[in-house]
């Protein structure tokens, strides 16, 4: 086994969001492969005034305050203090999670003034909201890496189509364990308030522009009249206006058929909401894959999506989950109704088994340590 000394660069809580998540399980498993893991953190990513809500900590993930290799975004002072103590301690090997276009003269200073052999662990290649200069900054990403380590076929692609020569290890997006016992399904739906026997579709996560909240609504509209037993939850932090949605709901009417659990959803309630669920439903526009995909499988359930992106390549149309070919709420309320018409008869416990099994931590943390090697000793 390669014993190697990775200094991973990401965001660790207690910042929020799922790439905090995705590092501190990697580091673990790491860790597991018999790796020294040396955390770079941020303490800020974004002006104070943007953050909402309270910070997130998750159990056994090193905090900003723990480590003084601590980034201040908005700071490229914090970039240079960090990059000499990263010179100094001389890891084997520095992982950068990137999935914005705004992280690239970070990765590119951090790379030069360490003089660390650096591979992207790209989540995106091209950033959800439209940056001014992006091309720029993608071939600033791409002359500052020894090389990618892609989460899905999507972003592989597009990697290659921008720079034929990158080298590059196409993975996937592990699957995350259930933390502690899952509680009932009754008990979970006693404990939110929810209906026992309702179908209740769970949307999870950030609420953003992309995700397609609204579209979810419009098409709820549609399956009520058809279905009136369902119910949707929409649980997250809210980067737009909540109003906004619940105005719609009021405006479509069905505001008593749909739950806002608003803000940032701590890790001992994501095993009650997935509980609670009969399907998670993810109506985004645009992917190159979903955390929460991941999220749901480690719970045991299903998802329904549009196939769009890598979404199509995560879910398995009849055994994971339920895949929508059309765009549109109407198309989406046909996937629903059609998921609950056949779902009975499909291997959806079988399929999500599978699915834990092939995609997990061991297997993503031994292939990247790998190809880390590989990029480390490449013209050493």
């Amino acid at each position: 086994m390669t014993s190697l000394r990775i200094a991973l660069l990401s965001p660790f809580p207690p910042l929020k969001g799922g790439i905090a998540r995705f590092s501190g399980r990697l580091g673990r498993a790491f860790e597991e492969e018999g790796c020294e893991v040396i955390p770079v953190t941020f303490r800020r990513l974004w002006p104070r005034w943007l953050m909402k809500g309270k910070p997130a900590s998750e159990p056994g993930v090193p905090m900003a305050s723990d480590t003084q290799l601590s980034l201040d975004l908005l700071n490229p002072l914090s970039w240079l203090t960090v990059a000499r103590r990263l010179r100094a301690d001389r890891p084997d090997v520095l992982l950068f999670a990137y999935w914005s276009g705004v992280l690239a003269p970070l990765c590119m200073i951090i790379r030069r003034a360490s003089g660390l052999k650096t591979v992207v662990l790209l989540h995106n290649f091209t950033s959800h909201e439209t940056i001014p200069g992006e091309s720029m900054l993608k071939r600033m990403l791409v002359t500052s890496s020894e090389g990618f380590i892609t989460l899905s076929r999507t972003v592989e692609s597009e990697l290659r189509s921008f720079s034929p020569e990158a080298k590059i290890l196409s993975l996937f997006h592990p699957l995350y364990e259930r933390q502690g016992a899952a509680p009932s399904q009754q008990e979970a739906r006693q404990y939110f308030g929810l209906p026992g026997a309702s179908k209740v579709l769970l949307f999870f996560g950030y609420i953003r522009e992309y995700k397609g909240v609204d579209t979810l609504l419009e098409a709820m509209a549609i399956v009520l009249r058809r279905d009136s037993s369902l119910r949707l939850v929409v649980a997250g932090e809210f980067i737009l206006d909540s109003s906004v949605f619940r105005h719609q709901a009021e405006r479509l009417g069905i505001a008593g058929q749909v739950d806002f659990i608003e803000g940032y959803v701590p890790s001992e309630q994501v095993a009650r909401l997935m509980a609670a669920a009969d399907a998670v439903v993810l109506p985004y526009r645009s992917a190159t894959q979903s955390g929460i995909v991941s999220l749901a499988f480690g719970h045991g359930v299903p998802v329904i999506a549009f196939s769009i992106g890598a979404l199509g390549d995560q879910i398995e149309h009849g055994r994971t989950g339920w895949l929508v070919r059309k765009d549109g709420a109407d198309a989406l309320a046909a996937g629903i109704l059609d998921f609950f018409h056949e779902r009975a008869h499909l291997p959806l416990g079988e399929g999500i088994d599978e699915a834990c099994r092939r995609n997990s931590w061991g297997r993503f943390a031994s292939e990247s340590v790998a190809f880390l090697e590989q990029c480390r000793r490449e013209d050493a």
